[in-house]
């Protein structure tokens, strides 16, 4: 394929290959010249152009395929137009010629069309060059159109529309012949030829003005005759067409000469009428109508009418919005009017008013809704209210008195409903789509929206008033305030007007379609609420024999409202249950004796009244079961069998009743049937199987109704085939934008669709996905459905002996049909059979013996054959799903081999057609087959049918079918996928464009190759190569098919190879390709936008693109966009501005389809999540746009007013309003829900920037860095946008961006709330801010806000107390627990930052460590905050107090439910205690913390009960723990009432740390151990668990777990806080018991006194009791579990290198840090014998940690966890035990050989000794010398040992080893016991003093030597102090001249160093001090040494003044180790 890559064509590579890889090389080649061209030099053009003319115009004669043909024309038109246009008429000629030519053989087709083509793109690309040669070329094409058959006739209208395009107004003297040869193609049998002449008419319509005006009827008429029998392509193209001549009409101010004399303009109303008449008459023209309206036959054929639908809805998106809001009033008369009683004829049956209503329904929908913005939408709302108002008051009037004798013959009445049904439906989607932001229209008391939708409830007609409670479910669900509101009027006036029939429907609706509604509302009703409703309902049911007249109503009613009642949840229901199940029990006879005298008695009503009723109860009983499955226990199913066999009975009797009664009863009996089938399918079988018999035969005769007319396929059947095949069956049954309405279509004639009279119980259920209303079918059809299902469910449960009598008994009756019937018979029979085999396979049941088998196949094959497509494919799936059951593999294949036969032999599409996907599915389910020459065989055959060109039905099912064989036979199938894929190319090169179905097989055909190619497609050998260029040629070609669902098809095969094979995708011209399709719809979204499934394509390939390579596919879309300027209509042209991400913004907003949103906003978020950072102002700007684009100001504007210090704000915000302006906005008026997703991304765009780096939230960095490279962004930068984002948001009208903005705002407080403000010292950067935060929260706090949005406030900030009862109680539940937990915060906050300011200078540490410090309040410092909460504090401490105890009172198991307060706690109520359950797992855990915390600063003092009073429902007080008031004592004492908190706090935090759910949030955790760690701060709490030992250790053990449990280092820190806590109180409790029995026995003999502390006198320690033994247990898990080489057993083993050193994490270290605090302190809680049993393992673990981190670290720092060991072992060393009599030899011997193990870790480590920080083990030594006592380490052998090492050390290069050595030494030497530090002067300070001798000669180089010298100089000063006289003057005699000898002189010191010069004023200033301190030595020193004297002197002179400069420096700037030093003064 390569060598096609050249200018020319290459003819010899071209001429060596065969026929079919000829077609191939051409398509390659002229592809690859498509690309060419346009970047080739013009020079080179021109010298090639005469060899390429010639290679193209040949090509015309090689009868080349529809691409090929259209690639050559392409080619051809660039090549004239960028190279020379002299040759071109020859060409021109040649096309004509070719046209002229008299062979009709199909072989010359292609030859004709080719050249068709080719004219059509010359034409277009040259335009008016080709000067006046176009008239003979038009006529010439128009002459070969009279005898041209479908294709040619195809491809001349396009031509002749690209003529047209290329022309423009040139080309007027051919319009009319055009025109004239188009009318004839617009009513063309062909439907290719009909949509290519709407094309070629929407052209012409551009120029010729006679279309719009003076021939403006005739068009409109062919119009309406082009929709008869039309498909739905054809309906969307005329369509198109038609809605854009007429909205041309009626804007046109076309005034040219030649045509002002007849033009005259239009009005809307003529246009209106004029669409009108198709709607209502069809296409029989004006006039002939008449005679068949006289007759009466005529009735508008269904097509014309949705066509005509389609029209209105382009014309209305044509004339665009604006124009839409304008003239809305008209608009919407017109469109109502069509369903009026003045065309009496539209209406005439119930199936055509429904299909009307729907066409009525979709075009508002389409328009208003996919329109308008949501301003226009409340104003369109508006109208349609006034509408139903006029019609209210016509019924009203029809209704009076004066007409009570004609009252229901009154026509007007009835009249009105269809228009009333359709205004409710479109009133009530609309407020459902505005959401909350509906809150203004219904609050308007001048329109009146509730008002006139409940006055319609009392319409005469069902239909408009289930209609009409409809409505009001969508007010409820789209505002959650107004549920109870509403239903307590309709229960209101349900209860007042019981005597009205009605009134009792109309209400018992409205009730029932809001209960259905509280689910979707997430705030409930209040509880009450079931009780009032369950009351209603019985005294309907009980009243309904009292009055004949409306008894039928009221039965109907009550059940009504139990089966929605039951909607509400187990938790509602179970209350009402026994009353239901009794009601329920009485409805049916109790035995069957009843049964019998019951048909004996009554007449039509009363068994009217009875079957309603029943009816109502099964329907009330599947309610429970479907909602309520969690109250089905043993004991209530026991109670709901008894009814059913009764209910059985009466099915059985039913015929024989209607046979008595008559016709009246038709449908009540049918109702009655449906209703039981559907009860029973929801039961489990095991319930009725006595009854299986009975039901089963009437279940036959219910399917096999042998004079039933309705063909019921299109609902049966769909669900029961698979999907894919369903493509099969063209795009009726596929989602498209019109599906609403092209459903009627396909229904057949007898059923125009579902709507909501036929089944008022439908009202409360969920709505199925899609659809707007519910539409239940009329009962024929939904008894058939409810009995395909059932019969499903029984037949795999009755015996197989059984099954074989049904079948044959369904076999028999197929036979006895004749003709459609039998169809209809076959069908519902299939259907039914078809679920029990689902049935079957999803139990993995068996079907029965082989005669089952038989009859099953007999069944199915009977069906495979029939005319009926739907039907042939539902029966393959079934036969898979047989194959599927029987799974026998010899079975399987016979079916198979039946199929191949009649493939073999049958000529008939039916039977082709049907065995061809019979093959496909039976892999479906056995996946390959297994034997590869079945394999093989199906291939061959579909290969052999695939190339059936004589039928395109037989060759796309044969592609289906293959393509579901590639997919599902794995590797099988790799041999065969080359010939696969040559054939897949050969058709997609040959077969006509017209055969979409075939493109849309083969399509799937490629798809599935190439996942079975899969990653191979990545290999670079040639075989593989040659299969990706077929590929990506196949693709080529599918994108160039003028069919949308090949282009998706296209689009997703690019999506999987760029998935395989990324390399070879050309990124660049997919994504161009992709943003077309979008913006070319994106213009008028909801109809021209082709079809759904291109769009969604589009949309998830690009998704899959950005998650790879966001930022390439951006900067390709918005570089197409600049290329190609003029393909694109203005409306697009902002592009360039808002790139792809803002354009698919736009498309979000105007997008209906969930499932396309849903991958619109993933596509956004990847593009967000790897550009936002890079791309910040841009997000934020599109993000901006979106929020400011409606927000409004009005809420603004009036809180700027108040802050008028805040001037510049005020500023701002009217900037912002003044930019609102049309012109700046590429998004007008965006939805709430595209609101809501850019809140979401700016929440999104924080959190990256989080990830991203610390300078988006630091000011002062951001600033430098931006200064340094202006290209770089922060995010801290853009505050004040971010803040009023957030602001807008949340100050919307929508509750569910309210909800984000909050969020949005919250989360920007939490992130900057520490970022500091660089130009004030001490204040942050937010509080410039906090008038917008205040603002933006104070309507949240309105009491008439929703809860939710109340509790998100709350988070942000605190404080509220109003409450009304409108929602669930949980939800007040929900908002005051949000109060407390806020308060708690605010509390939390306002403690930790007092106790930061007390201990100052951590405080710059806290800040950045502490989550809750970054939390809120921004406002005022630490103490003003706590005083703000100090007020209030009685009050919340004693809330807090209350739901902590209802918190622990809910978290008890259930076994002690009984327990519980009957009437529920503080908070709750005892009925929604399960919704109340996750409101206070969401806030327990901080106001645990908060209260602990209120606990310490109070001490446990106990709080008088009655301050401050508390206005909630009943009074809390801390004392009411658990405790009845009756039986409360008077007062408890202090002490029990701080017990009682005391054990409320721990056994909360105890029974959540025990088992923290894996769900558990972190802050929870880490909550509660902070509030631990608060409690045990005070002495009483910590006197309570010192004293109790089980309980500490209990709590040790529970701590232990969480350790192993959780990883989070914060955590495991908070825990050890709490663990040294408790070690510490168990100290405090020995200390005090020592202390006390001291004081007792004061008098007694020390030796006497009882031990305390563990071990007693043995040493003992008891796992499992012991305190000790826990402690050391949790920080050996610590310990270990950082520094895995501490544990013995690993350390044996090979794993664990010894001697590798590990740096620890920071985490790591201050983890082990702490657990070696914990470890010093053990021995304290011991008594002396138990501190000798385990102070090994503490020496082991300290040492141990000692030795694995002692690692040099660069700056000479020690690592955190030396220093922790250090500061353990000095702790451990001073320990009084270790002098206690009874521990002090055991204690010696211990440290010893402690001693002597650290002294061991040198000789370890020869090889490794750089890597050992020495000066960690000298340090660990003199702890060692310094702490114990002398007997330890004057042992000779250790003293040696120590001695040694150090004067190893002092020897070291490194000079601040040598400085920390002299320090250790300093310390060493002053030791109080001589016996200790003599040896130790003797042996080092010769060393000493002669090292700093050395130092005379060499200079200190710089300040390290210049450190240690100094040093030295302080040992040796230390050692004169410390000598005994008569060796002091000899040490000072040393000193003396040493120091001399560090002056230097004046002309010396200039040009010294700064270390030396140092030294000096060092040296100055010590012999400033020593000299007096001894002057006798220092005299006669000075007076032998002159030159001393000299220097000295001189010295002391020169530099007087200055020095006491320096010293006063100095003494300001302490030496620069001090940190180190603080870090190290272990000593």
């Amino acid at each position: 394929m390569e060598l096609a890559h050249s200018l020319l064509l290459n003819e010899e590579a071209y001429n060596q290959l065969g026929e079919f890889q000829k077609a191939e090389f051409i398509f390659e080649w002229l592809q690859f010249l498509e690309k060419l061209l346009p970047v080739t030099s013009r020079a080179d053009i021109r010298e090639n152009q005469k060899k390429l003319v010639e290679q193209l115009t040949s090509l015309l004669n090689n009868s080349p395929g529809p691409p090929t043909r259209r690639l050559v024309a392409k080619n051809l038109a660039v090549l004239y137009s960028t190279g020379d246009t002299f040759s071109v008429y020859q060409t021109i000629d040649k096309c004509n010629e070719l046209i002229r030519s008299k062979d009709d053989s199909p072989s010359y087709l292609p030859t004709k069309l080719a050249a068709v083509v080719c004219l059509g793109y010359l034409y277009k690309k040259l335009g008016r060059i080709l000067g006046n040669s176009f008239t003979d070329t038009v006529g010439n094409v128009l002459k070969a159109m009279k005898n041209a058959e479908s294709q040619g006739r195809y491809e001349i209208m396009l031509s002749l529309q690209s003529i047209l395009n290329g022309l423009g107004a040139a080309a007027i003297p051919c319009h009319r012949d055009i025109y004239k040869a188009a009318r004839s193609c617009l009513t063309d049998r062909s439907m290719a030829v009909r949509c290519a002449a709407a094309k070629c008419l929407l052209e012409l319509q551009n120029e010729a003005v006679f279309m719009w005006s003076t021939d403006l009827d005739s068009v409109v008429t062919l119009c309406f005759k082009s929709f008869e029998g039309s498909n739905y392509d054809v309906r969307l193209a005329v369509s198109k067409l038609l809605g854009t001549v007429l909205a041309r009409a009626l804007t046109s101010k076309q005034t040219t000469a030649s045509t002002r004399h007849n033009f005259r303009r239009i009005s809307l109303e003529e246009v209106m009428e004029l669409l009108g008449t198709g709607f209502l008459r069809g296409s029989c023209g004006f006039l002939r109508a008449s005679g068949d309206m006289l007759k009466g036959t005529s009735s508008v054929s269904r097509d014309v009418r949705v066509g005509v639908t389609q029209a209105y809805v382009v014309f209305v998106s044509t004339l665009g919005a604006q124009w839409l809001e304008r003239n809305f009033s008209a608009f919407l008369s017109h469109i109502l009017d069509l369903v009026s009683q003045s065309h009496p004829k539209a209406i005439q049956s119930q199936m055509d008013a429904i299909g009307c209503r729907r066409c009525v329904s979709f075009i508002l929908r389409a328009t208003v809704g996919g329109l308008l913005g949501e301003k226009a939408q409340i104003a369109a709302a508006k109208e349609i209210c006034q509408a139903i108002w006029k019609l209210k008051k016509v019924v009203d009037a029809a209704m009076s008195d004066s007409n009570l004798e004609t009252r229901i013959s009154t026509t007007d009445v009835t009249a009105s409903q269809h228009v009333l049904v359709c205004a409710l439906q479109e009133l009530g989607s609309l407020i459902h789509g505005l959401g909350t932001t509906a809150a203004p229209l219904l609050q308007d008391s001048s329109t009146g929206v509730l008002e006139a939708v409940i006055s319609v409830i009392l319409h005469p007609s069902i239909s408009v008033r289930l209609t009409a409670a409809w409505c009001l479910r969508c007010i409820a669900v789209a505002l959650p305030s107004y549920v109870s509101l509403l239903l307590d009027r309709c229960i209101d006036r349900l209860s007042a007007l019981k005597s009205s029939p009605e009134a009792v429907t109309g209400y018992s609706f409205a009730v029932a379609a809001l209960l259905g509604a509280v689910k979707h509302s997430p705030l409930g009703i209040p509880h009450g609420k079931g009780k009032v409703i369950m009351t209603v309902a019985e005294d309907l049911l009980c009243s309904a024999s009292q009055n004949s007249r409306i008894s039928l109503q009221r039965t109907q009613a009550g059940w009504l409202l139990i089966a929605a009642l039951m909607t509400l949840g187990p938790a509602v229901v179970q209350h009402h249950l026994p009353r239901m199940l009794l009601l329920w029990k009485c409805i049916f006879p109790s035995s069957p004796k009843d049964l019998e005298t019951e048909k004996t008695r009554g007449d039509s009503f009363t068994w009217q009244v009875t079957l309603e009723g029943r009816a109502g109860a099964l329907c009330a009983i599947k309610s429970f079961v479907s909602h309520c499955a969690g109250l089905l226990t043993d004991e209530v199913v026991q109670r709901l069998l008894p009814p059913l066999p009764s209910a059985v009975d009466l099915l059985t009797q039913l015929s024989s009743i209607y046979k008595s009664y008559g016709n009246s009863l038709k449908t009540s009996s049918m109702v009655y049937r449906h209703k039981l089938y559907e009860l029973l399918a929801v039961l489990p079988p095991k319930t009725y199987e006595g009854s299986f018999c009975a039901v089963l035969k009437e279940l036959v005769a219910d399917l096999t109704v042998p004079d039933s007319q309705i063909d019921a396929s299109t609902f049966l059947l769909p669900p029961l085939c698979h999907e894919n095949d369903l493509l099969l069956l063209g795009p009726s049954l596929q989602e498209t934008d019109h599906r609403f309405i092209e459903e009627q279509l396909f229904l057949g004639n007898s059923i125009a669709g579902g709507s909501l009279e036929y089944d008022p119980y439908s009202i409360y259920e969920k709505v199925a996905k899609g659809d707007s209303v519910p539409k239940p079918l009329p009962p024929v059809l939904s008894v058939i459905s409810a009995a395909t299902r059932l019969f499903g469910v029984m037949f795999s449960h009755v015996a197989e002996s059984h099954r074989l009598h049904v079948l044959e008994q369904l076999l028999n009756s197929i036979k006895q049909t004749k003709g459609s019937r039998q169809q209809i018979v076959q069908l519902n029979v299939v259907s039914a059979f078809s679920t029990s085999l689902k049935h079957l396979a999803n139990c993995k049941g068996s079907l029965g013996p082989e005669e089952v088998r038989r009859s099953a196949l007999t069944l199915v094959m009977g069906a495979l054959e029939s005319n009926n497509p739907l039907l042939r494919c539902a029966a393959a799936e079934c036969l898979a799903r047989l194959a599927q059951v029987v799974s026998d593999s010899a079975f399987t294949a016979g079916l198979a081999q039946v199929s191949f036969d009649k493939l073999k032999s049958a000529r008939d599409v039916v039977s082709r057609t049907g065995h061809s996907l019979a093959l496909g599915c039976l892999y479906r389910y056995l996946g390959g087959i297994g034997s590869t020459q079945h394999l093989n065989a199906c291939v061959g055959i579909l290969y052999t049918l695939s190339q059936d060109s004589t039928s395109p039905d037989v060759q796309a099912w044969a592609l289906h079918s293959l393509s579901l064989i590639v997919d599902l036979a794995g590797p099988l199938y790799h041999v065969h996928v080359e010939p696969t894929l040559s054939l897949v190319l050969m058709l997609l090169l040959t077969v006509p464009p017209a055969y979409a179905e075939v493109h849309q097989s083969l399509g799937r055909c490629l798809n599935a190759l190439i996942t079975t190619l899969g990653p191979e497609l990545q290999g670079s050998s040639t075989t593989v190569s040659a299969l990706r260029t077929s590929c990506l040629l196949g693709c080529a070609v599918m994108q160039d098919n003028p069919d949308c669902l090949v282009q998706a098809q296209a689009i997703s095969c690019l999506q999987q190879l760029h998935m395989f094979a990324p390399r070879h995708v050309n990124l660049s011209s997919l994504v161009s390709c992709l943003c077309e399709i979008l913006l070319d719809n994106s213009v008028l979204v909801n109809l021209c936008s082709s079809y759904l499934l291109l769009r969604r394509a589009v949309v998830a390939c690009l998704r899959q693109l950005v998650q790879r390579e966001a930022a390439e596919v951006s900067e390709y879309a918005v570089a197409l966009v600049k290329e190609s300027r003029e393909d694109f209509t203005p409306a697009d042209v902002n592009i360039r501005e808002i790139g792809l991400e803002g354009a698919l913004l736009g498309l979000l907003d105007k997008e209906l389809d969930e499932r396309l949103c849903q991958d619109i906003k993933e596509t956004m978020t990847h593009m967000l999540t790897s550009m936002a950072v890079e791309k910040l102002s841009f997000w934020l700007k599109l993000c901006k746009d979106v929020l400011a684009a409606s927000a409004d100001f009005n809420t603004v504007a009036s809180v700027d007013t108040t802050q008028e210090e805040e001037t510049a704000k005020v500023d701002d915000a009217s900037v912002l309003t003044s930019d609102t302006d049309e012109r700046f906005h590429p998004f007008s008026n965006p939805r709430w829900s595209t609101r809501v997703f850019a809140a979401e991304c700016v929440c999104k765009i924080i959190s990256q920037c989080e990830n991203a780096g610390s300078a988006h939230f630091d000011i002062t960095l951001a600033q430098e860095r931006k200064q340094r490279d202006s290209r770089d962004d922060f995010l801290v930068l853009h505050l004040a946008d971010l803040i009023r984002m957030a602001f807008m948001a949340a100050t919307d009208h929508s509750d569910q961006l309210r909800l984000s903005g909050l969020q949005t705002l919250l989360i920007v407080v939490r992130k900057f709330a520490a970022v500091p403000e660089p130009e004030f010292p001490g204040h942050v950067i937010l509080e410039q801010y906090q008038a917008n935060v205040g603002a933006a929260l104070r309507p949240a706090f309105a009491s008439e806000t929703p809860p939710d949005v109340t509790a998100k406030a709350c988070q942000v900030q605190a404080g509220k107390e109003a409450q009304s009862q409108q929602y669930n109680e949980s939800t007040s539940t929900m908002e005051i627990l949000a109060v407390l937990k806020a308060w708690a915060e605010v509390y939390i906050v306002a403690v930790e930052k007092q106790k930061n300011q007390s201990d100052a200078h951590n405080h710059c540490l806290k800040i950045a460590n502490s989550a809750e410090e970054s939390y809120r309040d921004v406002t005022s410092s630490a103490s003003g905050l706590l005083d703000l909460v100090q007020a209030d504090l009685g009050t919340l401490s004693k809330l807090w107090l209350a739901a902590l105890q209802d918190f622990a009172l809910l978290t008890l198991p259930s076994e002690y439910a009984s327990q519980l307060p009957a009437e529920g706690g503080t908070f709750y109520t005892a009925e929604t205690i399960e919704n109340a359950r996750p409101h206070y797992y969401n806030s327990w855990a901080l106001i645990l913390y908060a209260t602990a915390l209120w606990l310490t600063s109070t001490g446990f003092i106990a709080v008088d009960p009655d301050e401050g009073v508390i206005n909630l429902s009943r009074p809390v007080t801390p004392t009411t723990m658990c405790q009845d008031s009756s039986t409360r004592p008077l007062v408890k004492s202090p002490e029990d009432v701080n017990t009682d908190r005391f054990h409320l706090i721990l056994g909360i935090s105890v029974e959540f740390l025990c088992s923290p759910r894996s769900d558990a949030a972190m802050e929870n955790i880490i909550a509660c151990l902070h509030a631990l760690q608060a409690l045990f701060d005070v002495p009483w709490p910590r006197s309570k668990i010192g004293g109790d030992q089980e309980l500490g250790v209990e709590l040790l053990n529970v701590l232990h777990r969480l350790i192993l449990t959780r990883e989070s280092p914060d955590i495991q820190l908070a825990a050890l806080e709490v663990v040294r806590l408790i070690v510490f109180a168990a100290q405090e409790h020995v200390k005090e018991k020592r202390r006390s029995a001291e004081v007792d026995d004061g008098a007694a003999e020390k030796e006497t006194l009882p031990e305390f502390g563990e071990g007693k006198d043995t040493g003992g320690l008891v796992p499992g009791k012991s305190l000790v033994f826990a402690t050391l247990e949790l920080c050996v898990c610590i310990l270990v579990r950082q520094l895995p080489q501490l544990n013995p057993k690993l350390t044996c083993s090979p794993a664990v290198q010894s001697g590798k050193h590990l740096l620890l994490s920071e985490d790591g270290s201050r983890l082990v840090a702490a657990a070696l605090v914990i470890l010093s302190d053990v021995p304290a809680i011991c008594s002396p014998e138990g501190s000798v049993s385990v102070l090994p393992t503490i020496l082991y673990l300290i040492i141990g940690v000692l030795k694995e981190t002692a690692v040099k670290l660069q700056d000479g720092q020690l690592p955190l966890t030396v220093a922790a060991s250090l500061q353990a072992l000095k702790g451990l060393l001073s320990s009084p035990m270790a002098r206690a009599e009874k521990s002090r030899t055991a204690w010696t011997d211990l440290l010893r050989s402690a001693l002597v193990t650290v002294l061991d870790c040198w000789d370890q480590v020869d090889g490794l000794l750089q890597e050992l920080d020495e000066v960690s083990l000298l340090t660990a030594i003199t702890v060692f010398v310094m702490s114990t006592s002398p007997e330890v380490t004057t042992v000779e052998c250790l003293q040696k040992r120590c001695i040694e090492k150090f004067k190893i050390t002092l020897d070291s290069k490194d000079p601040l080893v040598q400085y920390k050595c002299y320090q250790l030494l300093h310390s060493i030497f002053q030791h109080p016991n001589k016996t200790v530090s003599y040896p130790y002067i003797h042996s080092l300070a010769p060393s000493i003093v002669g090292k700093l001798q050395e130092t005379e000669k060499a200079k200190p180089e710089n300040a390290a030597e210049l450190q240690v010298i100094q040093e030295g100089i302080k040992v040796v000063t230390a050692l004169t102090a410390t000598a005994e006289e008569e060796h002091r003057a000899h040490l000072v005699a040393c000193l003396l001249p040493m120091l001399i000898s560090f002056l230097l002189d004046e002309n010396a010191l200039v040009s010294a160093t700064n270390s030396a010069k140092n030294l000096h004023e060092f040296a100055l200033q010590n012999l400033m001090q020593i000299g007096p301190q001894y002057s006798s030595v220092f005299k006669k020193l000075m007076a032998s040494s002159p030159t001393m004297k000299a220097r000295l002197e001189s010295a002391v002179k020169g530099n007087q003044e200055s020095i006491k400069v320096k010293t006063a420096k100095h003494a300001q700037n302490p030496a620069k180790s001090s940190s180190i030093q603080l870090k190290t003064s272990f000593l």
